[in-house]
């Protein structure tokens, strides 16, 4: 099994965030939020910052392993 390209679904758990609340926050469908949290689609770069800093976390703990970093 691969590794998650993201961790977004990991930290919005941890968070106790719902996706249709990231979605609503960022401006996006909660199917495009979703596909995200999912692994299905990588958000951009500066939309990965963008959630990053709605979810107020660093970039980096919404990217692949946080153990590796």
């Amino acid at each position: 099994m691969s590794t998650p390209m993201n961790r977004i679904k990991e930290v919005l758990e941890e968070k106790g965030i719902k996706q249709t609340w990231l979605a609503e926050k960022l401006g996006k469908s909660f199917s495009i939020v979703n596909a995200y949290a999912c692994n299905r689609r990588q958000p951009s770069l500066e939309m990965l910052f963008e959630i990053a800093k709605v979810l107020n976390v660093a970039p980096k703990e919404l990217i692949g392993n946080s153990h590796n970093l």
